[in-house]
């Protein structure tokens, strides 16, 4: 079977698209493409975002013009993105089963904070999959993580089934995968069984700073951040005060099952100032890759700690993320003092020396996972068959070329979806 995946993150930086080969336990990548978000799409896409995070109702943001114009621009640039994937690599266009397309995230309030919070839980992509079936010509699954939410998980994340089928691709028994992307997220293979979580913020707070003060969309290399210092005052701060989730709880504290929201990621006065600019990213960096290591913490006592890590994801090509990372779990590190307990119980359950690599699957392994889904709807198979507090179930919908207008621009489990606010929700979709 072969499908499309297609992703766009919350760094609103590209469009992904990755063709994908599934064959029994086998995954095979065929060819990938990328196309960068137009400047002027991704400064639209934050204006919707602040009108939804000042408490704007879904019915009236749905009736903006501006919603209206982002949505159809940027269907119809992962919609080329697509295209240009089969056109370029010369790929014929009846061998392809489906498109898996994510959509792109704008609002976001899971069930364990939506709980603590008084309030509903909910998850909104925006992304036509009737616009983009019309577009390429091909039949296009999407709206996955409305099924999980709808069914009381977190909506994300999405990874760990994919990661346990990788494990079988490359005949690994028990690995970690972890993510670095604007959010890090980890899956824990063990045992034919898995779980994961996010983590917190990685690429998020370095970006802002490179974006504010050297007009850089992020730190190439390494370049500025390897000429600081660590921090320890701001790394401490950092990890109180820079990931606290609507009820003003640290995220980074709270047990799993747990899944974040970028909105979450406070950016501190202390780095909209200047001064001491390379220390500060420095620290930054540092921090992300100390919070990935430091929610090894939340894996179960029952789950033997694997010794494989497997990195993938842009924020594990900044050298002080890497050699941060590494040195933690070899104990090299700086630690706080007050998490000396919790480093020296995390490195007392490695049974050998952490091994750690990047894979050779990393870059496109988010667009890879909705090829995968896809490949599993149509298979009408369960996501989540193996993974703890998630309910197995198909999730997405589908939908075909040129079939009858629906009203699919946002996805099911949107603010509201409890209510029927905005369409009939209860409808299975087959």
């Amino acid at each position: 079977m072969l499908c499309i995946g297609i992703m766009t993150g919350n760094s609103l930086d590209a469009v992904d698209a990755v063709l994908t080969h599934f064959e029994h336990d086998k995954i095979t990548d065929i060819c990938t493409h990328s196309t960068p978000y137009p400047q002027q799409l991704r400064a639209d896409f934050l204006t919707l975002k602040a009108y939804l995070s000042a408490g704007m109702d879904m019915k009236t943001f749905c009736k903006t013009q501006l919603f209206q114009q982002t949505h159809d621009t940027y269907i119809q640039l992962v919609a080329n993105t697509v295209l240009e994937l089969i056109q370029q690599n010369g790929i014929e266009k009846s061998t392809i089963q489906a498109i898996g397309f994510h959509g792109q995230t704008i609002d976001y309030c899971g069930p364990s904070v939506a709980k603590k919070s008084g309030i509903k839980p909910y998850n909104t992509q925006m992304g036509s999959g009737q616009m983009l079936s019309n577009l390429t010509g091909l039949p296009v699954i999407y709206d996955f993580r409305s099924d999980d939410v709808m069914t009381g998980g977190e909506g994300a994340p999405l990874a760990p089934t994919h990661n346990l089928n990788l494990a079988r691709t490359l005949n690994i028994e028990s690995a970690i995968f972890f993510n670095a992307g604007n959010t890090s997220n980890l899956s824990i293979v063990a045992d034919n069984q898995v779980l994961g979580w996010d983590a917190g913020p990685f690429n998020e707070l370095t970006d802002k700073m490179m974006q504010l003060h050297k007009n850089k969309p992020f730190d190439e290399n390494g370049t500025y951040g390897l000429k600081g210092q660590l921090n320890p005052d701001l790394l401490n701060k950092l990890f109180e005060y820079s990931a606290t989730t609507g009820g003003g709880e640290n995220y980074l504290t709270l047990p799993p099952p747990k899944a974040s929201d970028p909105r979450w990621y406070r950016f501190l006065d202390e780095l909209k100032d200047p001064t001491n600019f390379n220390d500060k990213l420095h620290t930054v960096q540092y921090f992300a890759a100390y919070t990935a290591a430091y929610t090894l913490k939340f894996v179960p006592s029952t789950i033997q700690m694997p010794t494989n890590f497997i990195l993938f994801g842009g924020g594990w090509n900044n050298p002080v993320c890497r050699m941060t990372f590494e040195n933690i779990l070899n104990g090299t590190s700086f630690i706080l003092p007050h998490h000396t307990t919790d480093f020296k119980e995390i490195l007392s359950r490695f049974e050998s020396t952490p091994q750690i690599w990047i894979s050779n699957m990393g870059k496109y392994m988010e667009a890879r996972i909705f090829a995968d889904l896809a490949h599993y709807y149509l298979k009408n198979r369960p996501w989540f068959e193996n993974v703890a507090g998630h309910t197995p179930i198909r999730l997405g919908r589908m939908r075909y070329p040129n079939e009858s207008v629906i009203n699919d621009m946002i996805s099911r489990s949107s603010k509201g979806w409890q209510e029927e606010l905005l369409f009939n929700t209860t409808t299975k979709v087959e």
